[in-house]
């Protein structure tokens, strides 16, 4: 009769917790929401802020919040963020297309919180101002982006959508200077040494003579007895 008590049921085929395939499926599952649910926010917040300015404040006549420190103040960008590179809206607008699809791309391998909530400030930011490249004149993806928060008069004027992009390069360089990556590990990669080369017991170098064929076989000093005595027999 079997040892092991039948009420608690036969352990998992790979030797870890029962439940860790429900956690692995839901884990993606939540960084992925956490990602859109930033998204959509900056995305909703940026489209109603720059419908209110747009409505409520001419170019020229701005609005003073904090005397000259912030000021509300309409103007009508063809260019980046913070009015860089004027005469290539196309551009920005492919590149801004080429961020969305890569961030959505990337999503599926999150299993960080970190960077999902940093690529749903770089996804709602590109998204906010993508929606006026497209909607907005002059024209279909050549539209203005709308700007109207300027900080002092000597910092160019931006949006919600250029503060979240901002925000989401800071992190960006923050958690890869902490070394946390999308998948939710820590530290460096050694992308040179395979995943069993701790299991193997082997160094890189025995490793690659094996690969060449050149690494002589080691015998283990039982077998070599065994073998011995083998021969020894054969003689006699």
């Amino acid at each position: 009769m079997s040892t092991q008590d039948a009420s608690t049921g036969p352990a998992p085929a790979d030797g870890g917790p029962a439940g860790t395939a429900s956690a692995g499926k839901g884990g993606p599952r939540r960084r992925i929401a956490l990602l859109a649910a930033v998204a959509v926010f900056i995305l909703a917040a940026d489209i109603l802020t720059k419908a209110l300015v747009v409505a409520h404040l001419r170019p020229g006549e701005p609005v003073h919040v904090l005397g000259t420190v912030l000021e509300l103040n309409l103007l009508r960008n063809p260019g980046a963020a913070f009015s860089v590179g004027t005469g290539d809206t196309i551009v920005f607008t492919a590149i801004a297309v080429a961020v969305v699809v890569y961030i959505v791309r990337t999503a599926r391998k999150l299993r960080s919180a970190a960077w999902a909530l940093t690529l749903g400030l770089l996804l709602g930011g590109a998204c906010g101002n993508l929606v006026d490249r497209i909607f907005r004149a002059p024209g279909l993806f050549r539209g203005d982006v709308v700007d109207f928060i300027e900080v002092t008069r000597y910092w160019p004027v931006f949006n919600l959508a250029d503060s979240a992009i901002v925000c989401g390069g800071i992190l960006t360089v923050l958690l890869a200077l902490l070394g946390i990556h999308m998948d939710g590990t820590r530290g460096e990669r050694n992308e040179r040494e395979p995943k069993g080369a701790a299991a193997s017991g082997l160094t890189s170098e025995e490793r690659s003579d094996e690969r060449g064929g050149n690494s002589p076989r080691k015998e283990h000093p039982e077998a070599s007895a065994g073998n011995r005595a083998s021969a020894g027999d054969t003689e006699r």
